[in-house]
């Protein structure tokens, strides 16, 4: 979308729906407007093929999200536990959720790698602080959700845990990550629609958010079933936490496999 400055016709944006694009002023002072996914998404050409393209990021990021899924969506199948054990299924969370941490720094090293670029070009820094940007929110609050997911499946593969300690260090950081996860996909979805609501079944960005904002939808209700007593030590419903899990897990997966279109997707103008 573009615009002249000092003149044409400007979208009335509320100051939420403004974070979600990127300006960019030419030499001529016009101003040319893209999203902001868009534009950190497709700030450089394309390297490699849709689906092998080791040397980008981007294709990291996929591959990543999509492994830690699959290992939450294996770890969450029904009879997987009686087959290999409790430790065993512990491990595939907690090594799942590796995957997912690594795959959303590099997505937070995207969004501030781009934010970067606006700003100087010649000057990349770690780490930022833009809480006018609804992206930098979206990967950061991300980011900290996986870690907490790090925390409570890690602690999980503890044997003999209390009820209470079970309750304060597995349930409450397994709570906070799906909540995390929750907020950070709703601004994804905000960011991608420039609203809470469009109609963009043509786009790549569209289907990953809307498939992400399912599968956090799910992991909250995982954790609302997973609920560990503090006093007794027993889950409020494990079969619903599993079932939830399973489906959570199998969103994300979709989620990350349609990023390698979206990464190579011919860059169009925004609309």
């Amino acid at each position: 979308m573009s615009t002249q400055a000092g003149g044409g016709q400007t979208r009335r944006l509320s100051r939420l729906a403004r974070a979600t694009f990127v300006d960019h002023v030419g030499p001529d002072g016009s101003v040319v407007r893209r999203g902001s996914r868009r534009h950190r998404k497709h700030q450089h050409p394309a390297a490699g093929s849709t689906w092998w393209a080791p040397t980008a990021r981007g294709w990291w990021i996929a591959v990543l999200f999509a492994i830690g899924s699959l290992l939450f969506a294996i770890g969450s199948i029904p009879g997987y536990t009686d087959a290999v054990g409790a430790r065993v299924d512990t491990v595939t969370y907690f090594v799942g959720s590796l995957f997912f941490t690594s795959a959303s720094f590099l997505c937070y090293r995207e969004v501030v790698d781009a934010s970067s670029a606006v700003q100087n070009p010649r000057h990349r820094r770690f780490l930022v602080c833009q809480p006018r940007r609804i992206d930098w929110w979206a990967t950061g609050v991300q980011l900290v959700g996986t870690v907490y997911f790090n925390i409570s499946t890690g602690l999980a593969m503890a044997q003999d845990l209390s009820a209470q300690t079970a309750h304060q260090h597995v349930w409450r950081p397994d709570a906070i990550g799906s909540a995390c996860f929750l907020v950070s996909s709703a601004l994804a979805w905000y960011e991608v629609c420039h609203g809470w609501f469009a109609w963009r079944p043509r786009v790549w960005s569209w289907w990953i958010t809307l498939a992400n904002l399912i599968g956090s939808v799910a992991f909250g209700v995982s954790a609302v079933a997973g609920y560990i007593n503090p006093v007794t030590g027993q889950v409020h419903d494990a079969d619903r936490a599993d079932a939830q899990t399973l489906i959570g897990a199998v969103c994300f997966f979709v989620g990350s496999v349609l990023l390698l279109p979206e990464r190579t997707e011919e860059t169009r103008t925004e609309q």
